[in-house]
């Protein structure tokens, strides 16, 4: 299983998923009305490095974070 965390604004409980990559994980959410607006935005970190490709595959045990955008001041 991989552990998808929502970090920020996105206020939405972690989720344990069996998926082997990041395209299987867009798919999956967004299917979720609350998560898709926040996809387009966000940046991804597999195991905390961020990664530019849906294309990165994954293993049991990875921690998938989606970071929204911060405003600071």
């Amino acid at each position: 299983m991989v552990k998808v965390e929502f970090l920020g604004p996105i206020n939405k409980e972690a989720l344990n998923v069996d998926i082997s990559n990041l395209n299987e994980l867009s798919s999956l959410l967004k299917e979720d009305q609350e998560v898709c607006k926040w996809l387009e935005n966000c940046a991804v970190a597999v195991n905390d490095t961020l990664v530019a490709t849906k294309d990165v595959a994954l293993s049991d045990g990875d921690r998938v974070s989606l970071l929204p955008p911060v405003c600071g001041g």
